[in-house]
């Protein structure tokens, strides 16, 4: 094993850290709750707070690894989470709780994109989907068995070790870090954007707080869109700000390049089905077919088994059908796949659910695959740290709206139709949002993303 993808395993074990924690603590809320003596809204804050804060930071990474070095930040940023993690499981009130989710947000949003900068900055175009390969099968596992760890954890444990299982991993990955990851260059005369990052700060943070607090009900949905609204509107004034600075906090000059910009625009869907559809089936299971959350977990995590499963294979598919050819068969997987979930039924064959999921997470982890191959195929190297930002940003802001969106689509549909029906048809959308992406890859040349196949 080369040292390259000694880095990336390292890399990935990091973000597997992030994003599970990022998902597991939905399962653990109600324990929570009783423990602290609050209501399920205030406990939420938990999660909310915690992607808004990933959010809000994310855009701080991309300079601050070129200031002071992606070893160095990403070294502090994985020690502070780790600690943070201990902080959040030592807690004795809910307002100190609250605290070390913030500040394990903020380390969580400089450690994820520095991983993959660390991974991304010197590897060669030939070899960029082979190392995508190891660093994108922690967003494809996190959230599939965040659902079963939690409800293991929370039935058999305590709450505490949702945060506690952190510790060993971010003290030996740090460790490791340590000595494994080589000093990069700083530029110390590097300009910091404060105007960019305040005004990237509150756009993405008001549109993640208009999508949490529209699953909070209908009676909250028209403030929800304002905030929603206002949030967009700041995003076009970033836009422009960016585009004019001398000095920008990352450069846009990456969305002039049709494979970047269309992974971002139809790879954002992508994004918003992976993180919808593991907690809309689970919510489905447990609320319609009246199933524990250990039961629940263990269906869904056959979207794990898919993801892993296929993962092997994941790069020969993408040589012998080409990005375009393997980005629209993984949409026909997703599309087919949610379509028949919206099909079953309290006396469905088990073994046509776990089969259904299993296909879900071949689709996803073929598409994330192949999106984050293409997504830098004809990025210079020196613009890739801009770049990384930019795609972190946006997959942080797909990933947050995709609960919220198909939370507020189910509630909004039981007002017309019973829950089962409501859940069913929640499937049949996230089905359908497949058509986007596929028009728009089809617009793409057949040989697009060559030169990263080897």
């Amino acid at each position: 094993m080369t040292k390259e993808i000694k880095i990336a395993l390292l890399m990935a074990a990091s973000l597997f850290m992030e994003i599970l924690d990022g998902t597991i603590v939905t399962t653990a809320l109600p324990k929570m709750a009783q423990y602290f003596h609050t209501g399920s809204a205030t406990i939420a804050l938990l999660v909310s707070v915690y992607l808004i804060t990933v959010a809000v930071f994310i855009p701080l990474s991309g300079w601050m690894a070129n200031r002071f070095g992606k070893k160095k930040i990403w070294i502090i940023a994985v020690i502070i989470f780790t600690f943070s993690s201990l902080g959040n499981a030592l807690a004795s009130n809910f307002s100190f709780l609250l605290l070390m989710r913030i500040v394990q947000g903020i380390s969580g949003a400089l450690m994820t994109p520095t991983a993959r900068l660390i991974v991304l900055e010197k590897t060669p175009v030939s070899q960029l989907l082979k190392m995508f390969s190891y660093l994108i099968w922690p967003a494809l596992i996190a959230p599939a068995i965040a659902p079963m760890v939690g409800g293991f954890i929370v039935t058999y444990w305590s709450w505490q070790w949702i945060f506690l299982i952190n510790l060993p991993i971010g003290l030996v990955i740090a460790l490791i870090g340590i000595k494994l990851i080589d000093t990069d260059q700083i530029n110390k005369t590097a300009a910091f954007d404060l105007l960019g990052f305040v005004e990237i700060a509150f756009s993405s943070g008001i549109i993640l707080v208009g999508a949490e607090l529209a699953t909070h009900g209908k009676n909250y949905w028209l403030s929800a869109l304002g905030l929603i609204v206002l949030g967009v509107i700041l995003g076009f004034i970033v836009f422009k700000h960016l585009k004019k600075s001398a000095t920008p906090l990352f450069s846009l000059d990456s969305l002039k390049i049709a494979s970047f910009r269309i992974c971002q625009t139809s790879g954002s869907v992508l994004w918003l089905c992976v993180g919808a559809l593991p907690y809309v089936l689970t919510i489905f299971l447990q609320t319609v077919f009246h199933w524990s959350a250990v039961k629940a977990g263990s269906f869904v995590i056959f979207i794990f088994i898919g993801n892993i499963g296929i993962k092997p294979f994941t790069n020969t598919i993408i040589s012998k059908l080409g990005y375009r050819g393997a980005l629209l068969s993984s949409f026909g997987l997703v599309f087919i796949s949610s379509i028949a979930l919206a099909f079953i039924k309290i006396n469905t064959w088990p073994v046509w659910i776990m089969f259904l999921a299993l296909v879900s997470g071949i689709g996803r982890s073929l598409a994330l695959t192949a999106y984050s191959g293409l997504s830098f195929s004809e990025i210079d190297p020196q613009y890739r740290n801009s770049a990384n930002t930019l795609n972190a940003v946006v997959s942080t802001l797909a990933q947050g709206m995709g609960i919220s969106l198909i939370t507020v689509i189910v509630s909004l549909l039981q007002i017309f139709f019973s829950i089962t029906t409501a859940y069913e048809l929640g499937f049949a959308f996230l089905g359908l949002l497949m058509i986007f992406p596929a028009i728009e890859v089809l617009s793409l040349p057949e040989n697009i993303g060559q030169a990263t196949i080897s």
